[in-house]
């Protein structure tokens, strides 16, 4: 029999590219696509798949309210697509639920097929029944982001509101949050704040660097695959090859 599969995200060329890769699987039959989370929750119960491709961050329900909404006695088996956190992608090793992290490579999705073809032929379900209600409790709170982050000085206090900042930028053992022609320092690794800011508005696009995608006005590519923003200030960034598909996906939703 064919592990009849679902596919789930909200970027259609996301959701042509994985349903093309599965082509090549006789073993997986795509019974249907979802573009959002409650169009996912019809398509559970209408369709019945054995699997389910689910992106994480999505309009209307996220993932993991997916989830929640069709329990997790009745839920398929479960692969989640992201771009999440360091925290979430623990989570998810630890609890032994595949996923994949955009952008996938081909050989990772064909490793993650087999896992999840053992897990359906064994019948583990009740393992993974118990592994999904863990990982629900561990993932972080959706939309609990910081809204301001506080910001020591010699006599006071300033209370930075996320939204007014620019852009982030490395500067040794301390972070520089740029917020138009201001700029406040504070004492904080960039993989620490990334993981406190939405991810939705706030894009990491070099290893020093998370930029406000509000704020930019626009990409040009450059060499090596790397890219360049330009703010609506007219301050210039560089995207390196290791983010700018990540920032794309971002910026496309």
């Amino acid at each position: 029999m064919k592990i009849r599969t679902l596919i789930v995200d909200d970027m259609s060329l996301a959701r042509e590219r994985l349903k093309h890769a599965l082509a090549e699987d006789a073993e997986i039959e795509v019974v249907g696509e979802a573009a959002n989370g409650r169009e996912a929750v019809g398509a559970i119960w209408s369709l019945t798949p054995d699997l389910v491709f689910l992106d994480v961050q999505m309009p209307q329900m996220d993932g993991f309210e997916v989830v929640e909404e069709i329990g997790v006695e009745r839920m398929p088996a479960v692969v989640f697509v992201t771009a999440f956190d360091e925290f979430a992608l623990r989570a998810f090793e630890v609890n032994a639920l595949d996923y994949l992290l955009k952008p996938f490579e081909e050989e990772r999705l064909a490793k993650t097929v087999e896992r999840v073809k053992r897990q359906l032929i064994h019948g583990e379900r009740g393992s993974l029944e118990q592994k999904l209600l863990k990982l629900l409790d561990e993932v972080p709170e959706r939309n609990e982001y910081v809204k301001r982050i506080p910001v020591k000085t010699a006599q006071y206090t300033v209370l930075v509101v996320v939204e007014d900042i620019d852009w982030v930028g490395g500067a040794g053992n301390y972070l520089e949050l740029h917020c138009g022609k201001e700029v406040y320092l504070i004492r904080e690794r960039i993989h620490q704040l990334e993981q406190k800011l939405n991810p939705r508005q706030f894009v990491r696009i070099h290893r020093s660097v998370i930029v406000n995608i509000d704020r930019i006005k626009t990409l040009h590519p450059m060499f090596n695959s790397d890219y360049m923003i330009i703010l609506n200030n007219g301050v210039k960034l560089n995207v390196s090859r290791t983010y700018h598909e990540k920032l794309l996906a971002v910026i496309s939703k």
